[in-house]
């Protein structure tokens, strides 16, 4: 299976990002991991490219998974064939919400979440 490319856009820390990272860790697929907080720019791109604020976004070559869990980026990663079963654990919950991290850096328009 070729190794697609592969930009996450998500916060530094939060569950659902975490949990994003641990299913492209169990699978060894290499990311792009573009920090929504830290960087404006990136935070931008994800709400042009997504037409939403919400986080993590993963955008598998050119196909948008918008506002997903570890779980459903595992789930569509099974589903297209990118990678085969595994049954190997993660190091944290796959599934899990974020704590409060405060506001979005920049409102573009969207209403918060």
């Amino acid at each position: 299976m070729d190794q697609p490319k592969i930009i996450a856009y998500m916060k530094p820390v939060c569950g659902w990002s975490n949990g994003v990272r641990a299913i492209f860790d169990k699978y060894n697929l290499e990311y792009e991991d573009r920090d929504i907080i830290n960087n404006q720019d990136n935070y931008i791109e994800m709400v042009q490219k997504t037409r939403q604020q919400f986080q993590p976004c993963v955008q598998i070559d050119d196909i948008i998974l918008a506002d997903v869990s570890g779980d459903e980026v595992e789930a569509y990663l099974l589903e297209e064939g990118i990678v085969a079963p595994n049954e190997a654990e993660t190091d944290v919950p796959t599934d899990q919400a974020c704590e409060d991290h405060g506001p979005s850096p920049v409102n573009i328009g969207f209403p918060s979440r």
